[in-house]
């Protein structure tokens, strides 16, 4: 007779996760535009007898909850993966928005952050659902708007009261990683302020492009508050991602005839535990005050968290670590021993992949025991060529590795 595990790992198959990766791929969901692939998740969940919330987190912008019902009694778990996708960089030889195979890797839009993480999740649940196996506990699955602006989606599910007794985030850290640990981030908007002159009489103008190509230099040579995470020692990193300057507030690009009087730097910073959002802002004003204090036509502002309106990191996401003995990451791990049949290669940290953010700093601070596993891909090695993969093989590693891990938190009884 087979046993719980055999019958749902015998329930995941490699060709549908291909599939409904593929799926995901053909439906572009950038940054606040999420709301097409929420319906499509909505029409599929339907369809196979979930319980279905279409969650609307800001006007007009929703993410799909899907609850998979047990038959009472037991501990849930969520999975809770992103819909957002980053910018396209140029330069694809694919068609971005068609899926394409070539031997263990899907190339596609989106693929690595992170809808091959969904789609394992996705097949994890169904796998369990179609094993016919019982389980008293419900599994969550969590498809999310803006993780990638700092997890307003997850944020705002936890607002509403939604809570599991465990999660797990399949973030691409890869098949052979059980990840407990990563870096705070956060972004900052820096503007340096000018005054404006016409071309034909600049007196008295004050360039403000000028002055932030004083700042950029000092903002990168910022000196933080010492890093006492031994786990994470690159920490502080300091990125200068885009700069936008112009007339005004708006950045009016169309009076280049004018002087700039408003340029703005946004500035991701990965900070380890100790340091805060705040303290980061601060050490960035001690750098440029010392600029001020030498230039007395330099100034600047900074706005934290960014304002919606830049479409990047509004939540801080803050630094995270996990207990290694958590129930939910002990239980990944011997499930993925037995999948394996050996340890991961990385297990607690992760690097260079434990340096960014996600939303394990959200679901932990909210009280759900989390942890990070999930496939991971990449860009082709080619320089000229940027097209995004996922490794197959991790997606269903992944998948059979989740589909057990929600068969034993959801085969416990409920705490009372």
């Amino acid at each position: 007779m087979e046993t719980r595990h055999q019958q749902a790992l015998a329930a995941v198959d490699p060709e549908q996760i291909v599939a409904l990766a593929s799926d995901l791929i053909r439906i572009p969901s950038f940054k606040g535009d999420e709301t097409p692939l929420a319906r499509w998740w909505a029409d599929y969940f339907n369809q196979r007898g979930y319980e279905v919330d279409l969650q609307e987190v800001t006007p007009g912008r929703f993410q799909t909850i899907a609850r998979l019902r047990g038959t009472g009694g037991g501990k849930s778990i969520m999975f809770n993966g992103h819909l957002d996708i980053d910018p396209l960089s140029m330069g694809w030889k694919h068609n971005p928005w068609e899926p394409v195979v070539e031997g263990d890797r899907l190339y596609g839009a989106g693929i690595m952050n992170m809808k091959g993480g969904d789609a394992a999740m996705v097949a994890a649940a169904e796998a369990v659902r179609l094993s016919g196996v019982e389980i008293p506990g419900d599994i969550v699955i969590a498809l999310v708007v803006g993780e990638l602006q700092g997890g307003v989606g997850t944020v705002h599910l936890m607002e509403s009261g939604l809570r599991t007794d465990a999660a797990i985030v399949p973030e691409p850290f890869g098949a052979d990683a059980i990840v407990t640990t990563h870096a705070g981030v956060t972004e900052l908007a820096i503007s340096t302020l000018g005054y404006s002159r016409h071309i034909s009489d600049r007196t008295g103008a004050v360039d403000a492009i000028e002055k932030m190509m004083t700042a950029i230099p000092a903002i990168k040579a910022t000196r933080f508050r010492p890093n006492t995470a031994p786990a994470l020692p690159a920490l502080p990193l300091i990125n200068v991602g885009g700069v936008i300057c112009g007339r005004g507030r708006d950045h009016d690009l169309k009076g280049p005839n004018f002087t700039a009087d408003y340029c703005t730097a946004i500035v991701d910073v990965r900070f380890p535990p100790g340091p805060t959002a705040q303290t980061v802002e601060d050490d960035i004003r001690a750098a440029l005050d010392a600029v001020a204090a030498r230039d007395p036509d330099f100034r600047y502002e900074i706005e934290q968290p960014l304002p919606a309106r830049y479409g990047a990191l509004t939540v801080t996401m803050e630094p995270t670590d996990i207990p290694r003995d958590a129930d939910i990451v002990q239980t990944v791990l011997r499930n993925y021993r037995e999948v394996v049949g050996r340890d991961p290669r990385d297990f607690g940290v992760s690097l260079p992949m434990s340096y960014a953010g996600n939303d394990t700093a959200h679901l932990w601070r909210a009280g759900i025991p989390c942890v990070l596993f999930g496939p991971a891909g990449g860009w082709d090695e080619r320089p000229d060529e940027p097209d995004q993969y996922i490794r197959i093989s991790d997606m269903v590693t992944c998948a059979r590795v989740m589909a057990l891990s929600a068969l034993d938190v959801c085969s416990q009884a409920a705490d009372v």
